[in-house]
């Protein structure tokens, strides 16, 4: 697989193939990819490998168990990684890993492994941001030049813009993220943590023929979604509410799951898709590039590109290989940073739970 070096980039081409590990485990995915740029400025996906910390319904996952499943699964993965591309650590020419933001558990995990790897062969560590991972990964696999980006998952929610060699938030929720919101309604209905919670409320959605009024919260380019969840949770407790849709008559006044994750959805996307289209007024952009978790959901896809139709411009979304989280577009992202020069030194790469996208210096664009 391959694709074409963004043409504002500073980057030289390369006078001869870069290879790069990434491993992220900010959360409950951990990943280790390989990438390699070549000489004439195409990249290749080598190995893109991953496994899910997965709990019961009803349940969350801890940091300590995180880290735990991390430290359990770290050799396999980067083994199969290894494996998959058919190459040695000693074709490599940096491990970057996960510096943030994320859970602080899980990153120390993944964080001593690249240190680890790092001493054993000698090899530059570089680490990454997590948001920053997840924008150029989706650039590259889209082709999207300079698009507004919304970057939505369970950690984060934010509407990004690119100028000046730095990644600026016009707007971000100012509570907790899109993707921890449905979770957490996810583990209200106790739906299945299987393949994500996301993804079953998803599929329950479209089965949901109600509508009900749930809080519209947007403030300027921000978005609040703490109020929402609370409100759709108090249906739940509501004498109207049916846990079967097959139960009840028709004609009867009832509210079921499927219309609760229905209505969830389409207020929340009809937020996410008013910020991101002032944003692209702000800017003059006509593109829009969906990153992070909740980028798989085709409905939020749906209405972002109604939205940008109407404007004459359209929408760029990875699949779950590179919109879920994974160690490629930590693989990407650091080898681009190490590619101008950067690197972090042994005794400075520790890990963060904060690290605001726009700290990050983007060397590697015009």
């Amino acid at each position: 697989m391959s694709h074409e070096t963004r043409r504002n980039s500073p980057l030289q081409l390369p006078k001869r193939p870069y290879r790069a590990l990434g491993l992220e485990g900010s959360a409950n995915k951990l990943g280790a990819g390989i990438i390699q740029h070549n000489e004439d400025g195409t990249t290749i996906v080598l190995a893109n490998v991953r496994h899910t910390y997965i709990t019961p319904p009803g349940e969350g996952f801890l940091p300590r168990d995180t880290a735990q499943h991390h430290r359990e699964w770290a050799i396999t993965v980067i083994k199969d990684a290894i494996s998959q591309a058919r190459i040695s650590f000693h074709d490599l020419d940096c491990i970057c890993y996960t510096k943030g933001p994320g859970m602080g558990a899980p990153l120390q995990s993944v964080a001593l492994v690249a240190r680890t790897l790092s001493s054993l062969f000698n090899k530059p560590l570089v680490g990454v941001n997590h948001c920053v991972g997840h924008i150029e990964m989706g650039r590259d696999v889209t082709g999207a030049q300079n698009p507004v980006v919304l970057y939505v998952s369970g950690g984060n929610t934010q509407v990004i813009a690119y100028s000046r060699q730095c990644y600026r938030i016009f707007g971000e929720t100012l509570d907790i993220a899109v993707g921890n919101c449905l979770d957490r309604f996810a583990r209200v209905l106790n739906l299945s943590n299987d393949p994500s919670p996301g993804y079953n409320i998803e599929q329950e959605a479209k089965k949901g023929k109600r509508l009900v009024p749930l809080p519209y919260t947007t403030k300027g380019m921000d978005i609040s979604l703490s109020g929402i969840l609370t409100s759709v949770e108090a249906y739940t407790t509501d004498k109207r509410f049916r846990l079967a849709s097959n139960s009840y008559d028709p004609e009867e006044d009832v509210v079921t799951p499927a219309d609760l994750c229905f209505s969830l959805q389409e207020t929340v996307f009809a937020m996410l898709v008013e910020i991101t289209e002032r944003a692209m007024a702000h800017i003059g952009s006509k593109e829009v590039l969906i990153v992070g978790g909740v980028g798989c959901n085709e409905r939020l896809q749906e209405m972002m590109g109604i939205m940008a139709k109407e404007r004459g411009g359209q929408v760029f979304a990875t699949d779950e290989r590179f919109c879920i989280d994974n160690g490629i577009m930590i693989a990407q992202a650091g080898l681009l940073s190490y590619r101008t020069g950067q690197h972090t030194p042994l005794e400075k790469s520790i890990c963060t739970q904060r690290f605001r996208t726009d700290e990050v210096h983007v060397a590697w664009r015009l």
